[in-house]
């Protein structure tokens, strides 16, 4: 029997393969050849197991598995000729073969060729396809999980058990829709055309789309498409703030020159006019302050600011609390922290000041004096008509000096006391009725 280049034999005795025929002629004299064209693919009804283990015949084939998860598609020179599904397919070695690409059911079916393989029926059978156009992308979800963005253009999608969907986004709208499940937008495949925005619970937000205001943003987390329309937000601090005047030189009604510490404590309320109605509401606010400040000091003389002093900040508050209001501000409190008095006037102040205490001082000291004699003389009488209180204030004095002396001698005879008391107490002025005085 001859076999051709272009064929192979298998050779079988008693239903039992034997081995494999090359071209060329064969002569059997019992048993069977079956004949296989080598450009075909290899099929026959037979234990393929037991067929491969034949080394020889193992070494002419190309045998291609493909699982339940894969599908395979044959080319010969460059055209689809066959889709393999689940299973095992063999095809002889040689130069008509062409090539075997096997995909995975799960993954989309991407080719640089996609439209034009579209056209060949057999294979457009086995796919799902689906457009997402130029201002748009497509959340592609397989089996309910999100996987990956899809970008303009035709996206394939193996036909299968598995679910496969899309949805399109239209970038020239920034607003997510509620379809869109928002725990995906935090993805890294997500991050080139999501904005994201964070307005803290102590702030508000201004939402601009395009350079146009458009809405006021409550404190949250805010996601916005990254598309055609530019999205901007201006974050407003809504807790209180403190502005501070330092140094500030202003002349009294009587040309004295003071510089004032002032602090006033305000909150935006309207973020929109704090915004956008008024190029810097804080310089604003500053320059309200030392305006009103000058012109309440201006009205006073120096002792008057003085005595004041605390009655300014309430004035500053009352005067300004409309005028803040048109700036989308509210002015909550001031008060003037320190007045700080030129040195020549600061010493002017001091002398005077001391002046003052001496004068005090002398006044207190004249009264206790007064006081102090008018004590002794009321003393002096009492003894004077009263013998006992006379004698106890003899010995008052005797204590008081005997405090002070550590060690005393003493020499002399039995009137020593008698002489003590004529040396230390002075003697009893009397007085007649003529008002002479004898002692």
């Amino acid at each position: 029997m001859l076999i051709k280049q272009d064929q192979r034999g298998l050779y079988f005795k008693d239903s039992n393969f034997v081995r494999l025929l090359m071209p060329g002629h064969h002569v059997i004299f019992s048993g069977e050849i079956k004949i296989f064209q080598i450009t075909q693919k290899f099929e026959i009804d037979y234990n393929i197991d037991l067929l491969l283990e034949d080394k020889n015949l193992e070494s002419q084939l190309n045998v291609i598995k493909i699982t339940d998860s894969q599908i395979g598609l044959h080319y010969v020179n460059g055209t689809l000729t066959e889709v393999l599904k689940q299973g095992r397919h063999i095809f002889w070695k040689s130069q008509s073969f062409g090539e075997v690409k096997i995909y995975n059911l799960s993954e989309r079916f991407v080719s640089p060729n996609l439209t034009i393989l579209l056209t060949n029926n057999l294979l457009n059978s086995q796919l799902y396809t689906h457009e997402i156009k130029d201002n748009e992308i497509g959340l592609y979800y397989l089996d309910g999980n999100f996987k990956e963005v899809l970008k303009p253009g035709k996206h394939a999608f193996w036909n299968s058990a598995l679910i496969h969907k899309v949805i399109n986004i239209n970038l020239n709208e920034p607003y997510i829709a509620e379809s869109v499940d928002k725990n995906i937008l935090n993805k890294p495949e997500l991050s080139a055309y999501v904005n994201i925005f964070v307005v803290e619970p102590h702030e508000k937000a201004l939402f601009y789309i395009d350079k146009k205001y458009h809405s006021t943003l409550n404190s949250g987390r805010y996601a916005f498409w990254n598309g055609t329309q530019e999205i901007k937000i201006l974050k407003v601090d809504m807790r209180m703030n403190q502005i501070s005047i330092a140094g500030q030189e202003i002349m009294t009604k009587d040309k004295v020159t003071l510089r004032f510490n002032f602090v006033a404590q305000y909150k935006i309320i309207d973020p929109y006019i704090a915004l956008n109605q008024v190029a810097n509401y804080n310089n604003e606010v500053y320059t309200l302050l030392q305006l009103v400040l000058r012109e309440y000091v201006g009205g006073f003389n120096l002792d008057e600011i003085l005595i004041k002093k605390e009655e300014i900040g309430e004035y500053v508050t009352n005067k300004l609390k409309n005028k803040t209001l048109e700036l989308g501000v509210e002015l909550i409190s001031s008060g003037v922290k320190d007045v700080i008095l030129p040195g020549e006037i600061k010493d002017i102040l001091n002398q005077v000041l001391i002046a003052e205490k001496k004068a005090q001082a002398n006044v207190i000291m004249r009264r206790e004096e007064t006081a102090s004699t008018r004590s002794l003389l009321n003393t002096a009488k009492l003894m004077e008509d009263n013998e006992v209180l006379f004698k106890l204030k003899e010995l008052e004095y005797i204590e008081r000096i005997s405090e002070k002396i550590s060690q005393i001698s003493i020499s002399g005879g039995s009137h020593l006391i008698e002489e003590l008391r004529q040396i230390f107490i002075p003697h009893k002025i009397n007085k007649d009725k003529n008002g002479n005085t004898n002692k």
